[in-house]
């Protein structure tokens, strides 16, 4: 279900047509290559469709990442619905997939993910005469459900093998039966189709969701019915109607009967016939699935007495039933075998069941040994996607990796008897040494899904140094990619998460990282959802977390890693100095707020909830809402802070419907003002890499409409130009919950989608033309909010031909002047003044080209005559402790009622301890003597204003506080 994220996205795009629309931008394009990080998988896969008369065409289908063809001189798939935009993202939901006997090049998918509101728009049939390179598509009157309850059953879609012009479709929700007698170009409803199907897993769910019906689910031709030109006449199709389950015509369709004798009391999940043998095969279970089933059988149809044959290997009647079955399947080489998946059967495994005389006998996957072990027919081997373990360490009898669960789809290779492949949950199974299974060997079942990914994506970070990605995914939680063509070994674990939610890392110490996810509670009431890493998320350990929270949300660590501010859904931010061990509510801030870091001051953090944006200048204990107004008030809303610049923020995302705004806003004063690009009519979001040769700004991406064309766009310019870097093939319509660029490769992007996995992207080395324009000079600054140690300056803007990026302070002292430091905005604030002292000082302008402007006029004001009783205090306190290791923090405050520009602690240590590492202060440690120094940004303190600083470090046979802690003020 993860796919309704993705109706964030629905409110910007451009119509798709009939297939794979084309637009003219505005912006300019250039070529990038799209590749898949891999991951291999990663999502339910309902169904897997063979041709019947073209060896090694094969099809897979999945519920919100489209459909794929399969390849067999690579021996993997390839994805035939990235053309899919926003416009139509529920595209990219496949419930069903035909592909033609007869004319092989053809292949039909019915396409949409929801059929209540989560999906704007109603389903379509696609259609393609090349295997799926081109699309056309035709629209629906109603919705299709690719993601909705019941979508593992089918084939709802079909192609008649003798005239393959008619194609049927089963619908949902009342609707029916549906044909085309023109190769899919045209719909019409089959008016003497007697029964739309009943069942929904719940009537009364008022969100539409589990009150769906699934309605008329598979369509089966007799082909021995007709000859090669005439329309077959005999067709089977199932209903999801638990007392009429099946129907027959015996006149092509003019007319339908309901096959009389029928089982009652089950869903027929699958219906597949033995023509040879003239046999019916039904699976059935008492839902819909795909997630449940307890109770179901298997029966057998002889088409020519018309007498039914329960056939379960265990029928319903056992108490040894506890699920129902699906995943049904002939060898068509030996029509009497045949072979069935526990539809769900979550403990210790799923099981298949075979039988080699028309299902007379059965013999099973696996077998009860004495309890608890068991003995198996098959062998898993994995290595190519290790992380199907997910790290588990289960008892007999479970086993890991798994079978699989959730296995709709079971189907044997019409050309060859010894390939078996089959859906999961999780990923795509197969073998191609079935027949091992009887003659008293193990077969091997390995992952054959190479190419198919289908990952919801949540978030991803490149941090400056180590692994190049960090993934944060719905369902299998995340991975660290060190080679994006590779597999990853293992998902996080300890703890793991079903799905993290966020991911951050520190700027100027990127090894420390931090992640938040959601998993079942009750599963593992010890947990946290919060958890962190010292070396680059190779490996994780758990912090405490407050009170009441069952969903990650969002967090955001300090630029130098010293402490961290979190947001989880539906609880209070909270803040930590260190790595969790204790949490402190923020004030100030919204419950729901979204929360990020700044990238240089460690003390700075921000959050944005409801149209505010919110700063925090004390490491998150207390936000203000700043005076930012014009902010989508709605919608999902991304912001981010860039690397390298000090309140340096972009925005993004927003809602356009009922009179909302969606779009790009960026603030170079900390969030206090915003400006909204032009251009950029609508947004999803936006992150930064390495900036372009020549270029000290970074590269911007953004998933974006900009000159009305919806995609993925580079700028290389502070935003003034754009480029588009997708093309009208690749418009991944369920994309840009994450993206980001990476910091160490120029012009290479990742970007998440919501069933399409990670995708990134490199532009083969293109850079722009040479900027070699500087900006205008800057106004001549005047001073105002002049005190005994400080003053404000401001001044008239810089103008650039691309943006001007940032402005340089400096103080005139003689021969070599000094740099004050940098502004992103035409002001700055000077502290840690001499009192009554004359000063000057001037600015200079700066481009993202590293051009610098002429200087501006100076600026001499002098500073008022300080009051008296300055001074600072310090305090000592151990905030965590554990065998040989500890952490610490010290608070600085200025005591007295004038300013203080600098701050000196010393203590010594009683034990013997010694300090590791240190945030927020410079130190320097002899012997058992420390002296700690204020870091650049936290010397200035005000008259009792206070901060502080941390520590990590070592210690044996005793931690004692030092006995005296003392401050020097500078």
């Amino acid at each position: 279900m993860l796919a309704a994220v993705a109706v964030a996205c629905a409110a910007v795009g451009t119509a798709v047509g009939g297939g794979a629309a084309s637009a003219t931008s505005s912006a300019a394009a250039e070529p990038y290559e799209w590749k898949n990080v891999r991951i291999d998988g990663g999502g339910f896969v309902p169904g897997i469709v063979f041709n019947q008369t073209e060896k090694n065409l094969i099809y897979a289908r999945t519920d919100i990442g489209g459909a794929y063809r399969w390849e067999q001189a690579s021996r993997s798939w390839t994805p035939l619905l990235d053309w899919v935009g926003w416009d139509k993202w529920g595209y990219n939901g496949v419930v069903s997939l035909a592909t033609d006997p007869v004319e092989t090049s053809r292949v039909y998918v019915a396409a949409g993910m929801y059929t209540n509101d989560w999906d704007p728009n109603n389903g379509a049939i696609l259609r393609s005469a090349d295997k799926g390179r081109t699309w056309q598509a035709a629209a629906l009157p109603f919705k299709l459900g690719g993601n909705m309850p019941g979508r593992g059953m089918g084939e709802r879609l079909a192609v008649d093998p003798n005239d393959n012009a008619v194609v049927y479709l089963g619908a949902p929700d009342g609707n029916g039966l549906w044909r085309s007698t023109d190769k899919g170009v045209t719909w019409a409803k089959v008016a003497s189709f007697p029964n739309p199907g009943n069942y929904a897993q719940d009537p009364s769910d008022p969100s539409g969701y589990l009150s769906h019906r699934p309605g008329v689910v598979w369509v089966t031709f007799d082909p021995s019915s007709a000859t090669a030109g005439r329309r077959t006449q005999r067709i089977y199709v199932g209903v999801a109607d638990k007392e009429n389950t099946v129907y027959s015509s015996a006149d092509a369709g003019v007319t339908w009967t309901r096959v009389a004798g029928q089982p009652t009391g089950h869903i027929a999940h699958k219906g597949v016939l033995d023509h040879v043998g003239h046999a019916l095969y039904i699976a059935t279970s008492d839902t819909g699935g795909p997630y449940d089933g307890g109770k179901g059988d298997v029966w057998k149809l002889d088409t020519v007495t018309g007498a039914w044959t329960r056939i379960s290997p265990i029928p319903s009647s056992s108490a040894d039933d506890y699920f129902g079955y699906s995943g049904l399947t002939i060898d068509r080489r030996a029509p009497g075998t045949l072979m069935v998946a526990t539809q769900v059967s979550w403990w210790p495994d799923v099981i298949f069941f075979r039988s080699t005389d028309a299902g007379a006998t059965w013999t099973r996957i696996w077998d009860w040994a004495s309890y608890p072990d068991r003995t198996f027919r098959y062998k898993m081997d994995v290595s190519s996607s290790p992380w199907l373990t997910f790290g588990a360490n289960p008892q007999p009898p479970e086993t890991t990796p798994k079978l699989g669960w959730m296995t709709e789809s079971l189907e044997i290779d019409p050309f060859d008897s010894n390939r078996m492949m089959y859906g999961t949950g999780a990923t795509l199974y197969g073998t191609e040494d079935l027949l091992k299974w009887d003659t008293g060997g193990q077969f091997t079942i390995k992952p054959m899904v190479k190419g198919l990914e289908e990952t919801a994506v949540l978030d991803l970070i490149s941090p400056p140094s180590g692994a190049p990605l960090v993934s944060g995914l719905g369902d299998i939680g995340g991975f660290r990619h060190t080679d994006l063509a590779a597999v990853p070994p293992m998902m996080f674990t300890s703890p793991g998460f079903t799905s993290t939610t966020s991911l951050d890392y520190a700027e100027t110490r990127p090894a420390v990282m931090v992640r938040a996810g959601s998993f079942t509670d009750a599963d593992r009431p010890s947990d946290s959802h919060v958890a962190f890493s010292t070396d680059g998320g190779a490996n994780w350990f758990q912090g405490a977390e407050p009170g009441g929270i069952d969903e990650g949300g969002t967090v955001a660590a300090a630029a130098d890693g010293s402490r961290f501010v979190w947001a989880p859904k539906g609880v209070a931010v909270h803040h930590s100095t260190g790595f969790g061990t204790s949490w402190t509510a923020s004030t100030g801030i919204p419950t729901g707020a979204v929360v990020e870091s700044d990238r240089v001051n460690p003390a700075r953090f921000y959050g944005f909830g409801a149209g505010r944006f919110y700063t925090s200048t004390d490491g998150g204990a207390s936000f203000a809402a700043t005076a930012a107004t014009g902010l989508p008030a709605t919608g999902n809303v991304k912001f981010k802070a860039v690397p390298g610049r000090e309140g340096d923020i972009w925005l993004a995302g927003g809602d356009t419907a009922a009179g909302g705004t969606s779009g790009i806003w960026h603030s170079t004063d900390g969030g206090v003002s915003f400006t909204r690009l032009s251009g950029v009519t609508s947004a999803v979001n936006i992150g930064f890499g390495k900036a372009a040769p020549g270029r000290a700004y970074q590269a911007l991406y953004a998933v974006a409409t900009v000159g009305g064309v919806n995609g993925v766009f580079r700028s290389d310019d502070t935003g003034a130009s754009w480029v588009r870097i997708n093309d009208d093939q690749h418009r991944y319509g369920n994309m840009g919950e994450a993206v980001t660029g990476d910091p160490r490769v120029y012009g290479r992007v990742y970007l998440g989608t919501n069933g399409r996995g990670i995708l990134y992207a490199d532009n083969g080395g293109t850079v722009p033309p040479d900027d070699t324009t500087p900006p205008s000079r800057p106004g001549t600054p005047a001073a105002s909010a002049i005190t005994s140690s400080g003053a404000t300056l401001t001044w008239t803007a810089s103008t650039d031909d691309t943006a001007v990026t940032g402005y340089d302070v400096y103080r005139e002292a003689g021969a070599t002047d000094v740099k004050a430091g940098s502004s992103s905005s035409a002001s700055f604030a000077l502290t840690g003044l001499a009192a009554d002292t004359s000063h000057t000082y001037y600015v200079i302008a700066r481009d993202g080209a590293g051009n610098s402007s002429t200087a501006s006029g100076p600026v001499t004001f002098r500073t008022a005559a300080g009051p008296v009783g300055g001074g600072c205090a310090a305090a000592y306190k151990v905030t965590n402790s554990w065998p040989g290791g500890f952490q610490g923090e010290v608070t600085v405050k200025n005591t007295g009622t004038s300013a203080i520009s600098a701050w000196t602690v010393t203590w010594s240590f009683p034990n013997g301890q010694t300090i590791t590492q240190l945030w927020s202060g410079v130190h320097t440690q002899t012997g058992a003597d420390v002296t700690v120094r204020n870091a650049s940004w936290n010397g200035g303190l005000g008259g009792g204003a206070s901060t502080a600083f941390g520590f990590g470090g070592s210690w044996t046979g005793a931690n004692g506080v030092p006995a005296t802690v003392t401050c020097t003020a500078g």
